[in-house]
C-alpha cells in the first residue's frame, strides 16, 4: 500500500563518486494509504570489497533499527567512509500502523576525498596564443589491462573535455566539467568504465580538450580571454580495483594532435574542418594523423577538487524543424518552433556538396522584417562554420564546446537542406523536474511552459541571465528573484548549492564581503570593484533560505552562514541610519517597462526606496535563519536591526498620511508584501494600489524588483480579482503580451518585441531571460493552492483561490517526501477540490467553510464558493483615446 519509490544520497543524481564521509539518506514514498506515518526504519549497510563490480559479494554488513519518523536527509548510521569506499545500502520504512514498505537499495561509491589521492597532473598540448581562441587538441594514451575488476575514471579539466575509451564515448555529459570559480573550486566527474576495458589487450583512452568557459572570451563590450588562465589542461586518473593504471602526466607516454575542430568558443561558436578528421584516433591500432609526444605538465589545479554533486549538462531533447522559411533577401532559415538552448546536429551528409565546400549555421531567437534578428546578439557570432570533408562524413556531426540560444537557424552554403537534415539538440543542466501547473486558460498554460523553457535554457552549468548574446553570466539579482520559482519547478538543491559556494568563496576571499554582480565573477575589476547592490547582493541570504524551504536541508544554510553574515555586516554599504548609503549605485526596479531602452535602471520607483525595502526584508530573513541554526545572539541582533530599520524606512519613504514617496505599483507592493507600513497606513496603501492598477488598465508596471511581489501583494490585500485581471491582460505591456506575440520563453523586457514586430532598440533585449518568470510563483501558490507550511514540504498548505475567468486548475509538486497535488474545478458556485498528500506528511486544507488538518492520502471537498470580488474589476477609462477591453479575449 505504501512503498519507497526512490532512495537517494545527499542531493546526488546518482551516488557514483560522492564527496561525503557520512552521507545523509532520503527516501521518497508513493501510495494512497490514509494517515500513514513512519514510526521507524531498518537500515542495512554492506561494505563491499573495492574490487567488486556488481555488488554480489558479501562484504561486511551492519544492520540498524532506528525509531524515527525522519525520512529525508537522515543521519548516517554506519562508520565514517573514506576514499574509494564501495557501500551497498538498503532501507525499509515501518509505519505507525505496523506495516512495512519494500526494501529499497542503492550503491554508494566514495570519490577521491583528499589531494593526496591524486597522482595525476593537468596535461596540455602546445602553449596557446593568449590573444586568440585556443584550438582544441586531441590527447591519447595506449595501455594494457591485466585484470577485470571494477574500473573508475576520475576526470576534470581547465577547459572542457570529451573522453573516449576504445572508441566508445565515456558518459553523456556535455560541456564537462562545467563552469566554476576555478581558482576556488574545480568539480571532477567519476565514471564507471569497467565495461569499456578489454582484459589482456591494448586499450586506448582518448580525450578532446577545448577552452570551455575557462579561457574563452567572456563579458560584453568585447569581453576578455583567459580570465582564469591561458593554459588548458585535463586531469584524469583511471583506476582498476583501486589501483591507478593510467594518469595524466607528461612522462607517461601521452601524445597529442590537432583534429578537425579549428575553434570552439562559447560566444562565437565552432569552426570545423571535416577534411582534418583523424579516423578512429581513439581506437587501438589507429595510425591516422601526426602525433607529438611533447605534452606539457600544466601543474595541479589551484582550486579545491570536489566530486560533482550537481547534475551534469546533457542533451535532453531533440527537436526537428517545423518549417523552412525563404526570406525576402533569399536566405534559408529553419524554424524549430521553440526558442531553445543547444546546437544543431547534422543528421544527413549534404549530398549536393563537395569536399572543401563551406556551410554555415547562424542562430537567433527571432525574426525581424522576415530576416534573422541578430542585433540582440551584440558581439556574439553564434555561428558554426563547417568545411565539408569526405562523402558521408558529416552525418552525426554536432559542435563540441559551444551552445546557442535560438529558435531560428539560417543555413548558408547548403541549398538543398530539408527538414530531415538537421535537428536541434536541447542542452541544459539535467535537474529533476518537480513542478507542474495547468488550468483551463491556454495562454496562462503557455506562459507556465515558457517559464520552464526559460529556466532550462539558462541553467547551463550555472544559472545565467541569458543564453544567446555576449553575456551568459551568472547575474546574482536575476537568480535571487527567480530562485523560489525555480525550486518549485526543479530540484535545484545541488546546482544552486554549489553555485552559492562559489559565491561565498569569491565574496569572502576576493572582495572583502561584497557579493559580486556575477558568479563566477568574470567582471573582476573591469568596472572597478563590484559595487554593493541590493537584490543582487541579497542573494547571499535569500537564496539559501529559498533552498531550505524547498528541500528542508538546513545544511545548505549552514554552509552559507558565513557568507550571509559577511554580506549583512560588511558587504552592505550603509548610511548613518543603517539603510543603504544613497551615494552608491542601485539597480532599483530594473527594466521597469517605462524605463528608457538605454537606461533600464531609470524606472518609476526610486532606486533607494527599492533597495531599502529589500534590506529590511533581508534582515528579517537573516534573523529567522540565525534562529533556525541556533545562533540566538545573532538572531536577536538581526531582529532588533530589522525593527529599527523598518522605523527608519517609514520615516524616509512614507508620509504621515500613509502615501509612499514613489507612487508606483512596485513601491506599494513592496511595502505591503514586506509589511513595511504602520498599521494605520495599510488601508491607504491598499486603496492606492487598487487605484494605480485600475488606472493602468491592469497592465504590468513592474521590473525585476516588483514582478515577484505584485500579484501576491494584490491577493493578500483583498484584491485577488485584480491579480487575476492583471495576469490575464494581453495589451502591451502586460504579463500575457509576450505570449500573444508568439513568445515561447520569458523575455528580458515585457516589450522585448514591440507590437509592430520590431525588436526593442535597447541593448538589454534578450528573448530568453528567466527573471520576469518569477511571476509564475503566484500560479502554483495562489491559483493552484500549493505552498509548504514547513521547509521540505512535510507539512503542506492547500489553499486554492479561484478567480478571473478560470474554472479549473491543478498544481503538482514532487517533494522530498513524494508527490503532492491540488486540483480544483468550478461549476457555477460549486467548487470541487481534490488534494493528495504523500505518506509521512500532513496538510492543512483552507477552503470556504473549511479549515482542517489532514494526513496522507487523497481527499475531495465540495464547497459553496463565493467570488472574493466582482469579475471583471473595472478599470478607469478615460473619455478620450481608443477603448481598452476590460477582459482580455
Amino acid at each position: 500500500m505504501v512503498s519507497i519509490s526512490r532512495l537517494s544520497c545527499e542531493h546526488y543524481e546518482t551516488p557514483l563518486g560522492i564527496h561525503h564521509t557520512r552521507p545523509r539518506l532520503s527516501w521518497r514514498f508513493e501510495g494512497s494509504e490514509v494517515d500513514w506515518k513512519q514510526a521507524s526504519y531498518d537500515l542495512e549497510i554492506r561494505y563491499l570489497p573495492l574490487r567488486s563490480n556488481n555488488g554480489d559479494e558479501e562484504g561486511e554488513v551492519e544492520r540498524h533499527h532506528i525509531d524515527s519518523a525522519q525520512s529525508v536527509l537522515v543521519p548516517w548510521s554506519g562508520r565514517e567512509l573514506v576514499s574509494r569506499d564501495n557501500v551497498q545500502v538498503r532501507v525499509r520504512s515501518n509505519g505507525e500502523d505496523g506495516s512495512s514498505t519494500n526494501w529499497s537499495e542503492i550503491t554508494l561509491q566514495v570519490a577521491l576525498l583528499s589531494p593526496s589521492d591524486w597522482t595525476a597532473r593537468l596535461l596540455g598540448g602546445p602553449a596557446s596564443d593568449v590573444d586568440a581562441a585556443h584550438r582544441p587538441i586531441l590527447l591519447r594514451k595506449t595501455f594494457p589491462v591485466d585484470r577485470s575488476d571494477s574500473a573508475r575514471l576520475y576526470i576534470t579539466a581547465h577547459g572542457c573535455y570529451k573522453v573516449f575509451i576504445n572508441g566508445h564515448r565515456v558518459g553523456e555529459k556535455a560541456l564537462a566539467p562545467g563552469w566554476q570559480s576555478y581558482h576556488h573550486r574545480l568539480l571532477y566527474q567519476t565514471y564507471d568504465v569497467s565495461d569499456l576495458l578489454k582484459k589482456g589487450e591494448e586499450n586506448v583512452i582518448g580525450m578532446v580538450l577545448g577552452e570551455g568557459w575557462f579561457a574563452t572570451r567572456l563579458n560584453f563590450g568585447g569581453g576578455r580571454r583567459n580570465i582564469w588562465g591561458a593554459d588548458l589542461g585535463v586531469l584524469a586518473q583511471l583506476e582498476i580495483g583501486g589501483k591507478t593504471v593510467v594518469q595524466t602526466r607528461a612522462d607517461e607516454g601521452w601524445e597529442w594532435a590537432h583534429g578537425p575542430i579549428i575553434s570552439s568558443e562559447i560566444y562565437d561558436g565552432e569552426v570545423y574542418d571535416a577534411r582534418q578528421v583523424l579516423p578512429d584516433w581513439f581506437e587501438p591500432g589507429s595510425t591516422s594523423g601526426t602525433w607529438s609526444k611533447t605534452v606539457r605538465d600544466v601543474g595541479f589545479p589551484r582550486g579545491k577538487l570536489i566530486a560533482a554533486e550537481c547534475p551534469p549538462v546533457r542533451v535532453t531533447q531533440s527537436i526537428r524543424p517545423k518549417e523552412i522559411i525563404n526570406t525576402p533577401s533569399g536566405k534559408t532559415i529553419l524554424d524549430f518552433g521553440q526558442n531553445l538552448v543547444g546546437w544543431l546536429k547534422v543528421e544527413n551528409h549534404p549530398s549536393d556538396l563537395n569536399e572543401g565546400d563551406v556551410i554555415r549555421f547562424l542562430h537567433a531567437e527571432v525574426l525581424e522584417d522576415g530576416e534573422l534578428g541578430t542585433r540582440p546578439l551584440r558581439d556574439a557570432k553564434a555561428q558554426v562554420e563547417i568545411t565539408v570533408g569526405q562523402e558521408g562524413g558529416l552525418a552525426g556531426y554536432e559542435p563540441s564546446f559551444t551552445f546557442h540560444g535560438f529558435r531560428y537557424a539560417q543555413i548558408e552554403g547548403w541549398k538543398g537542406v530539408s527538414l530531415d537534415d538537421l535537428t536541434a539538440q536541447v542542452v541544459h543542466t539535467d535537474m529533476e523536474r518537480t513542478g507542474w501547473f495547468e488550468c483551463d486558460h491556454p495562454l496562462i498554460n503557455k506562459l507556465w511552459e515558457n517559464v520552464n523553457w526559460g529556466l532550462r535554457g539558462n541553467f547551463v552549468s550555472v544559472p545565467t541571465d541569458c543564453p544567446q548574446r555576449d553575456e551568459r553570466l551568472g547575474w546574482t539579482g536575476d537568480l535571487q528573484v527567480f530562485a523560489e520559482t525555480a525550486s518549485f519547478l526543479y530540484d535545484t538543491s545541488s546546482t544552486l548549492g554549489g553555485w552559492l559556494q562559489d559565491l561565498a568563496a569569491e565574496q569572502i576571499e576576493d572582495w572583502e564581503g561584497v557579493v559580486p554582480l556575477v558568479v563566477p565573477n568574470t567582471l573582476g575589476n573591469l568596472f572597478g570593484p563590484p559595487p554593493p547592490s541590493a537584490i543582487w547582493g541579497d542573494v547571499a541570504v535569500l537564496t539559501p533560505k529559498d533552498l531550505y524551504v524547498a528541500s528542508g536541508d538546513m545544511d545548505l544554510v549552514a554552509k552559507q552562514y558565513e557568507s550571509m553574515k559577511t554580506w549583512m555586516d560588511k558587504g552592505i554599504k550603509r548610511s548613518a541610519k543603517g539603510l543603504w548609503d544613497s551615494k552608491g549605485p542601485q539597480f532599483g526596479d530594473w527594466l521597469d517597462p517605462k524605463a528608457p531602452p538605454d537606461a533600464p535602471q531609470d524606472g518609476r520607483t526610486d532606486n533607494m526606496l527599492v533597495a531599502d525595502a529589500w534590506l529590511v526584508h533581508t534582515t528579517e530573513v537573516m534573523a529567522k535563519m540565525a534562529e533556525t541554526l541556533g545562533y540566538a545572539e545573532d538572531a536577536n541582533r538581526y531582529a532588533d536591526d530589522a525593527r529599527r530599520l523598518k522605523v527608519e524606512y517609514q520615516q524616509e519613504y512614507i508620509t504621515p498620511n500613509g502615501r509612499m514617496m514613489s507612487d508606483t505599483q512596485t513601491a506599494l507592493a513592496l511595502a505591503l508584501h514586506f509589511h513595511l507600513l504602520p498599521e494605520a497606513s495599510v488601508e491607504v496603501a491598499r486603496d492606492r494600489l487598487d487605484h494605480l492598477v485600475r488606472k493602468a488598465i491592469f497592465q504590468i508596471s513592474t521590473g525585476f524588483a516588483g514582478t515577484p511581489i505584485i500579484l501576491h501583494a494584490l491577493s493578500d490585500n483583498q484584491l485577488l480579482q485584480h491579480a487575476y485581471r492583471m495576469f490575464q491582460e494581453k495589451q502591451y505591456p502586460s504579463i500575457l503580451y509576450p505570449v500573444s506575440m508568439g513568445a515561447t520563453t520569458i523575455w528580458e523586457r515585457w516589450d522585448s518585441m514591440l507590437p509592430d514586430g520590431r525588436i526593442n532598440p535597447g541593448e538589454m533585449t534578450s528573448f530568453n531571460h528567466y527573471a520576469l518568470g518569477s511571476i509564475a510563483s503566484w500560479l502554483h501558490k495562489v491559483v493552484g493552492g500549493l505552498a509548504p507550511l514547513t521547509p521540505g514540504w512535510q507539512d503542506i498548505l492547500f489553499k486554492p483561490r479561484p478567480g478571473g475567468s478560470l474554472t479549473s486548475a491543478r498544481a503538482t509538486h514532487t517533494s522530498p517526501y513524494g508527490e503532492i497535488s491540488c486540483a480544483w474545478k468550478l461549476d457555477g458556485r460549486q467548487l470541487e477540490v481534490t488534494v493528495s498528500v504523500p505518506p509521512n506528511c500532513t496538510g492543512r486544507v483552507v477552503l470556504p467553510g473549511v479549515d482542517e488538518r489532514i494526513g496522507s492520502g487523497c481527499k475531495t471537498y465540495s464547497v459553496e464558493w463565493e467570488p472574493e470580488a466582482e469579475w471583471p474589476p473595472k478599470s478607469y477609462q478615460l473619455p478620450f483615446g481608443p477603448p481598452k477591453p476590460d477582459v482580455p479575449a
